[in-house]
């Protein structure tokens, strides 16, 4: 019996390190396999990528002809409602994970559990900074003003509307004095992680994408 059980065990073990590896391979290939960009108007625009080697976020000028987001996230929401800065950064994620893991050690099984699995709600986290700069987890990229759209358009489509503006999460939880979480639509999941939503958004624009990426080194990757 105690074989048997034993045997059972280490053979579950097996299973669960296969499907481990399968599931990083193919996302290893997968996120480095290339979406090229499609052809477009001339750039007029400066975005970026930023990671936290976790975490990508797309980091947009704050005002621009086609929109303020200003106007959408208000400087109010956040804890030091300073008005003046220049880029937001938007990341899309768990809800879980944003307001209850402000640091891997306090990561909690449940809370990984349902942010794996997809049965958790989502947000979006809103930073804002004086200034933005290419370094060793920041890339800048030149955008034309119909790529600009689709990214603003990606971005409102995330946002769950309350009363025609997005839905402020009170919490503590913000990570500093400029940034703020927002109700979004979407389900987390070990498929579709924040990195993927920010993966979805490039390529939907027409940008230069992973074919898919649930971690930001793949897409990162992207632009050198």
């Amino acid at each position: 019996m105690i074989r048997k059980l034993l045997r059972f065990v280490l053979v579950f073990i097996a299973f669960l390190a296969g499907i481990t590896f399968l599931y990083l391979a193919t996302e290893y290939i997968l996120s480095r396999k290339t979406v090229l960009p499609k052809e477009t108007d001339k750039p007029t625009k400066l975005i970026f990528i930023r990671s936290n080697k976790v975490h990508t976020d797309l980091v947009l000028p704050v005002e621009t002809s086609q929109i303020n987001w200003a106007k959408l996230f208000p400087y109010t929401d956040t804890k030091g409602k300073d008005t003046h800065f220049e880029y937001v950064g938007i990341g899309w994620g768990d809800k879980g994970f944003y307001l209850d893991t402000p640091e891997w050690k306090d990561l909690k099984p449940s809370t990984a559990f349902v942010a794996a699995t997809g049965l958790g709600e989502a947000a979006l986290h809103v930073t804002y900074y004086k200034d933005m700069k290419e370094d060793e987890l920041t890339r800048a990229i030149w955008v034309s003003d119909a790529q600009y759209q689709s990214i603003i358009n990606s971005i409102k489509e995330t946002i769950i509307w309350q009363n025609n503006h997005p839905i402020y999460i009170e919490t503590n939880a913000q990570y500093g004095e400029d940034d703020a979480f927002y109700e979004a639509n979407g389900k987390y999941s070990i498929f579709y992680t924040c990195n993927t939503w920010t993966n979805n958004v490039l390529k939907k624009a027409g940008l230069k994408a992973s074919f898919w990426a649930a971690f930001d080194d793949g897409l990162m990757s992207q632009y050198p």
